[in-house]
């Protein structure tokens, strides 16, 4: 995604695996900034998010984001996660993931691409980026490998045709506090964006630990 170009392309965004990593490497993605970065570089035909929601009575952190993402150019996918006591500690875990249905959304969709860009460092796509590439589209993987252990698979890393570190794109999507109101203005203060003006704070992950599928 270095230089300009009229390729056909697509992100499909493991939710919780970009949300491990951008936490490692100590920033928040302002997926507004992320999708503008893509389209001043390519033909961005779509962007998928997927994560696995837990359905409780109590505040769900994760909904304000996938709220805002589905009204701000995202096609965002849910699956129910399952909350469960794990029998050797005792503690109480929640396990989901989308990996099928990113998986099935990218072969679907590879006849329209001439490139997949894959938010995520997960080996079990491995398989999924060698049978996209079969049917003529470039894939590259954004993932990181600047924390240890490192976060994305090697297979998969291998497997791509073009790798970029998350901690490379950082200056490009980092979510930004808003300036500070000069002291000498004395009139009133601005008003405050609508809610779907500015990305909300990423939640913590929904799903256990993120695995690199090694």
């Amino acid at each position: 995604m270095s230089d300009h170009s009229p390729e056909r392309t697509a992100l499909f965004i493991d939710g919780s695996n970009l949300h491990a990593a951008s936490r490692l490497l100590g920033f928040d993605i302002d997926y507004r900034a992320l999708l503008d970065h893509v389209r001043s570089q390519c033909r961005l035909l779509r962007a998928y998010y997927y994560t696995a929601v837990l359905d409780t009575d109590e505040h769900n952190p994760i909904r304000p984001l996938v709220d805002w993402l589905a009204y701000n150019g995202y096609r965002v996918v849910t699956k129910p996660a399952r909350e469960f006591t794990d029998s050797n500690t005792g503690f109480r875990r929640i396990k989901g993931n989308c990996d099928i249905e990113l998986a099935v959304d990218m072969l679907e969709l590879a006849p329209h691409l001439d490139h997949a860009v894959l938010f995520s460092g997960d080996g079990d796509f491995r398989r999924v980026v060698e049978a996209v590439q079969a049917k003529g589209v470039k894939v590259t993987v954004c993932s990181t490998l600047r924390v240890q252990p490192p976060i994305c698979s090697d297979d998969l890393r291998r497997q791509a045709d073009a790798f970029i570190d998350l901690a490379d794109l950082a200056s490009e999507i980092t979510r930004r506090p808003s300036d500070a109101r000069p002291r000498n203005n004395p009139g009133p203060p601005p008003p405050r964006p609508a809610p779907a003006r500015a990305t909300p704070a990423e939640p913590f992950a929904e799903e256990t630990e993120p695995s690199t599928g090694e």
